[in-house]
């Protein structure tokens, strides 16, 4: 990247934080519904998905991930979401965890159909014993 254009994306963040700072401050005076600005400063797609629905560590497995299309990686994370690589979680709560995150991953985490667009995600069973995933939809995702 050219010099200048350094110096200028460096002086952009520097204004965003000094911005952020006064945010924090309004925010702390307690004059708002929550204490702190909701938004925050995130880098790049990664680090947004990891801040917006999780889990920790997504960050860095989707910036080694980076020469796979969306879809691929939106799957190969969720494999690994269930098979417990960040972390061990109860079978339901990874298969929340690993759908949720790759919808994420879909929508590049600029919507918010990951958090709001699925109320739950159950396992079921058929009566033969075996199990499936049951994903309840809500609101703008449902005819998506």
């Amino acid at each position: 990247m050219p010099p200048a254009y350094r110096k200028y994306f460096a002086e952009l963040e520097g204004k965003l934080n000094r911005l952020y700072e006064v945010a924090k401050v309004a925010r702390s005076k307690g004059l708002d519904a929550t204490l702190h600005p909701e938004p925050e400063i995130t880098m790049d797609i990664a680090d947004r998905i990891e801040k917006l629905i999780g889990p920790k560590g997504i960050t860095q497995r989707m910036r080694e991930l980076e020469g796979m299309n969306r879809q691929e990686m939106s799957f190969k994370i969720a494999q690994e979401i269930a098979l417990g690589r960040f972390g061990s979680m109860e079978r339901e709560r990874a298969a929340d965890q690993a759908i949720r995150t790759a919808l994420a991953i879909m929508t590049e985490g600029v919507t918010i159909a990951p958090i709001e667009g699925i109320p739950k995600i159950v396992i079921k069973q058929n009566s033969d014993r075996t199990e499936f995933l049951s994903v309840y939809f809500a609101g703008p995702i449902r005819p998506a």
